[in-house]
């Protein structure tokens, strides 16, 4: 108890060791989880994942680990899980943490409203169950790597979306994004000095218009990204990059082309705003 008597003052300045138990990769648990702590700032999480935790033995083991953790911080655990053996899950909750079980939780109303005894089976939200779905995935990742920095542009007639930009302002990384999250097939084009200095669009671009979305960024942030990369170089300068920018901003505006900045903003925050502007359905 602190000295005004809010034990949630002295919580928030300790260190929270936060377990992540899956019987599976824990790929859905760490999300989850870690959805939900980014609602409580200023508290220092340490993060431990806790993947193929599936026998009885490997459940013991993830207990002394928690009960360790307990001990040497001083204050109990959070304990994220998504197990689906009932024995395992039954020997994990009773370690000495806060124990969320998001499966448990919302498996068994869920049979009731559908009128459906789930299955219990490990790994189905990750494995490779629907062969279609995982080669739409593959196939899309492939092509936004053939298409990556205008390399191929005859493909652009496969393309659902078109990302342009001025080089290093995250079109790559959203194509990946959106390939892997969504299937669907993201080419992307950097806009260079010369397109910019003409005032409109490549002529590679021009036939594949409505497919076109822009990526923007401060030129501040563009020249740390670009120093990283080539350090000292006019490529990099602070002057070259606000040159780009305000050049490449004025020409999506001048050619309506839907636009995001990614200064500030995740890659899933981003593919979520092309979505939605672009009218795109995922293909998985």
């Amino acid at each position: 108890m602190t000295a005004n008597g809010n034990p949630a003052l002295q919580a928030g300045a300790m260190r929270r060791s936060i377990f992540y138990v899956s019987c599976h990769t824990g790929i859905s648990v760490e999300t989850l989880g870690q959805g939900l702590l980014t609602q409580f700032h200023g508290i220092p999480f340490e993060h431990v994942l806790m993947p193929y935790v599936n026998t009885i033995e490997r459940a013991h083991e993830a207990v002394a680990h928690i009960d360790a953790a307990a001990q040497h911080d001083g204050v109990r655990p959070i304990v994220f899980t998504t197990l689906i053996s009932s024995e395992v899950r039954r020997i994990v909750a009773q370690c000495n943490g806060l124990f969320f079980d998001f499966l448990g939780r919302f498996i068994e109303p869920l049979g009731e409203e559908l009128g459906v005894t789930p299955t219990p089976t490990v790994g189905l939200s990750h494995g490779m169950v629907d062969y279609e779905r995982y080669k739409v995935r593959i196939d899309a990742v492939q092509f936004a790597q053939l298409n990556d920095e205008h390399l191929r542009v005859k493909d652009y007639d496969e393309a659902d979306l078109i990302l342009v930009g001025v080089s290093r302002s995250g079109k790559t990384p959203t194509c990946l994004y959106l390939a892997l999250q969504f299937g669907l097939r993201a080419a992307n084009y950097t806009l260079q000095l010369a397109h910019l200095e003409g005032g409109e669009l490549p002529v590679k671009l021009k036939p594949c218009r409505e497919r076109l979305f822009g990526l923007t960024i401060d030129p501040e942030r563009l020249h740390q990204i670009r120093n990283q990369r080539k350090p000292d170089s006019e490529y990099a300068s602070l002057e070259q990059c606000r040159h780009e920018t305000q050049l490449a901003e004025q020409l999506l505006d001048a050619e309506g082309i839907p636009c995001a900045n990614a200064t500030a903003v995740s890659i899933e925050e981003i593919a979520t705003k092309i979505l939605h502007q672009c009218k795109l359905h995922r293909r998985i």
